[in-house]
């Protein structure tokens, strides 16, 4: 066994599903040894590699593997090499930390650590966006970095090829249980337990240096007993220093007279057996609390989380929690509002007490309570953004106060910590099929406490995953009105990004399930839409089509102001097309419509491109009538940006007229309607919105 540490500071970051970044997650505050480990992966980074030695330059990122058991320290070591290279410069732009693997030893999709990998570097995603796209960004936005990837917890080969950078100025350090075949060039780093002298080093810092010197073979003891495993060391060393009165020697019997179950390894029995004295030791309520932390989403709880999850306050479940974080138990990420981690390490182990001690419906019925309990949450972030007097504010104000948010900065700040959570929490209750209808409501509020704080389009990413969840729960129950109101939202991101088949696609499914559910709202969203990306690309003929049905409808409902638009979006298609007539007529109608509702600017704007259409038909005195009544209607509607845009057009008209002095005075009219230089060629440039 060769020179071994551990880190023991208790968090390594709470990263989530999110990834985190140095400092602090990964800056350890106090590391024992494994200098050899340290010296000779510092050395492997300077190896020459096979395409060097081939007399190529190194086309890739050097990847090291450091390989060991859950507990081992292994991300304790990959912390400690980051900051060592990181400290004098030779990573300037930072570390970048990712698990790939979920707390119940899921991989995590390659979509999502990407994604997570791109958020910590500030890279604005498209919804929608699929793995290889999102991995293809990854390496761009690394191509011009120096930096240093730590990917945690690797399956496989597969989760990290995908995610190496085009760069041998950066570093990947990988870890994983074993070796990562099919990734040329790597050679792991395997650790295992710590050495003696690292293993009561350990113990003294946690328990002090007296009670080992009274009985330092009894404590050589005690880490035989524990593998030399640190999270065996640590749950150990916690035990200890919750009862002064116990010895080593104590501690080293029970773990002796532990009932292993057949199914473990003798590798995995130490960590088992720490672990079980640590549970078995708690009072009833923290034990239970802790077994339930196993349905904690991500492995990620707060107080609140476990409040719900144990049905007892939020301040015995934050006092239980910190009680856990001594024991080492828990990572805190010492925040003002705090969150806490179960190390993965300990999560089948508490997955497996849960199993064993916690009836089904318990289980269910806490799944139930910890959900209820974070749609509340959702609801009081978003309502604290509401004026004082607004239906949402009144309602906040019924709730419990250890729900509420003091202001809209704290809300924000929780939903920011806790969403990697949230998202995990509304996947699995989406997965688990139990719930639905919790689920739901989960995910609506969370659609909506994101778009409240962050605005719908930077929470686009985020929203397209949700979206799809809820389309998930309504094609398996069957709900067509919800499961036309995803596709119609799916589709809107896919359009926005410029994906305009698979939009129309689900356009198309969105008006079948609104027609299922004889809901005209989205039956008519659906024909308009789907007008819209047929005209995206350029087929007017099946966009007129598709318009002329949503403004038939519109037309037998009485939606009149709907009617007006959508005769603007016919006269829009048929202009495209060359077809002037149809264009005309369809501009005179939305004219018509918006007059009838007493909209002047849109009656205003529609005019305008009424007049637009008859110069391309080669009618300019008509066109020049026309847009002198827009004008007129503009500057009674007090729209002066409109008025200017208006005199411009007059203007071009009375030039392609022969007119070249009237043209100067609408020129010179417009000008001083703006009142600032440069403002008259910005509206010349763009278009009339109608």
């Amino acid at each position: 066994m060769t020179d071994q540490a551990v880190d023991t500071s208790g968090p390594a970051g709470v990263a989530g599903t999110a990834g985190a970044k140095e400092p602090p997650d990964l800056t350890p505050r106090q590391f024992f040894g494994r200098e050899r480990e340290l010296k000779a992966l510092q050395e492997d980074i300077e190896r020459a590699g096979l395409d060097t030695l081939a007399g190529r330059k190194a086309a890739r990122a050097r990847v090291l593997l450091i390989a060991g058991r859950p507990g081992s320290g292994r991300t304790a070591l990959a912390a400690e090499l980051a900051r060592r290279l990181v400290e004098p410069g030779d990573y300037p732009d930072g570390v970048f930390r990712v698990p790939l693997t979920e707390p119940g030893g899921e991989r995590v999709p390659a979509e999502r650590t990407a994604r997570a990998l791109l958020d910590l570097l500030s890279v604005t995603t498209p919804p929608g966006a699929d793995e290889d796209e999102l991995s293809e960004m990854v390496r761009e936005a690394f191509a011009v970095r120096r930096a240093l990837i730590l990917l945690d917890d690797a399956v496989d080969a597969g989760q990290v090829d995908p995610l190496l950078p085009d760069n041998p100025d950066c570093l990947v350090v990988a870890t994983s249980t074993g070796p990562l075949t099919g990734i040329p060039d790597v050679r792991p780093c395997t650790i295992g337990g710590l050495d003696a002298g690292s293993a009561v080093q350990l113990l003294a810092r946690t328990i002090g240096q007296v009670r080992i010197t009274v009985d330092p073979r009894t404590a050589e003891t005690l880490t035989e007993e524990c593998g030399g495993q640190p999270a065996a060391l640590t749950l150990v060393a916690g035990w200890l220093a919750a009862r002064p009165g116990a010895s080593v020697a104590d501690v080293a019997k029970q773990l002796r007279d532990q009932e292993d179950s057949p199914e473990l390894t003798a590798a995995a029995r130490p960590l088992a057996r720490a672990f079980r004295l640590v549970h078995d030791s708690l009072p009833p309520a923290a034990a239970r609390i802790l077994r339930l932390l196993a349905l904690a989403p991500a492995g990620l709880a707060d107080a609140h989380t476990a409040s719900a999850l144990a049905g007892c306050s939020v301040s015995a479940a934050q006092t239980t929690l910190d009680d856990f974080v001594r024991f080492g138990l828990l990572r805190s990420n010492g925040a003002e509002q705090p969150q806490y981690e179960v190390p993965g390490c300990l999560a089948p182990l508490v997955r497996a007490v849960l199993e064993e001690r916690e009836r089904p419906a318990e289980i269910q019925l806490a799944r139930a309570r910890m959900l209820e309990r974070t749609v509340r949450r959702l609801q009081a972030c978003r309502a604290v953004t509401e004026p004082e007097d607004s239906p949402a504010r009144r309602r906040l104000a019924g709730l419990p106060r250890s729900l509420r948010f003091p202001g809209p900065e704290a809300a924000a700040e929780w939903l920011r910590m806790r969403e990697p959570a949230l998202l995990a929490s509304a996947r699995a209750a989406v997965g688990d099929g139990d719930l639905d209808t919790l689920a739901r409501r989960l995910v609506a509020a969370l659609v909506r406490a994101l778009a409240v704080h962050r605005g719908t389009e930077n929470a686009a990413p985020v929203l397209y995953g949700l979206h799809g969840l809820v389309l998930d729960v309504a094609e398996r129950r069957n709900l067509h009105r919800e499961k036309a109101a995803a596709l119609l939202n799916l589709a809107d991101l896919d359009a926005g990004t410029g994906r305009t088949r698979e939009a129309l696609a689900r356009y198309r499914a969105a008006l079948d399930a609104g027609r299922a559910a004889n809901d005209l709202y989205a039956t008519g969203r659906a024909m308009e839409s789907a007008g819209g990306a047929y005209a995206e690309l350029g087929d007017f003929n099946r966009a007129s089509d598709w318009y002329g049905r949503a403004l038939a409808q519109r037309l037998t409902q009485g939606e009149r102001a709907d009617a007006a638009r959508l005769y603007g979006r016919l006269g829009a298609v048929h202009t495209y097309a060359g077809r002037y007539g149809e264009a005309l007529r369809d501009w005179r109608a939305a004219a018509a419509g918006h007059r009838r509702l007493g909209d002047v600017p849109a009656q205003a704007r529609a005019l305008s491109e009424a007049a637009r259409v008859q110069e391309y038909a080669g009618r300019p005195q008509e066109s020049l009538h026309t847009c002198r009544e827009a004008v007129d209607l503009a500057r009674r509607a007090g729209d002066v940006r409109l008025q200017a845009a208006l005199e411009l057009r007059l203007a071009d008209t009375l030039d392609r007229l022969g007119d070249p002095a009237a043209a100067r005075l609408h020129r010179a009219t417009a000008d001083r309607l703006l009142g600032e230089e440069g403002s008259a060629y910005e509206i010349r440039s763009g278009s009339i919105k109608t």
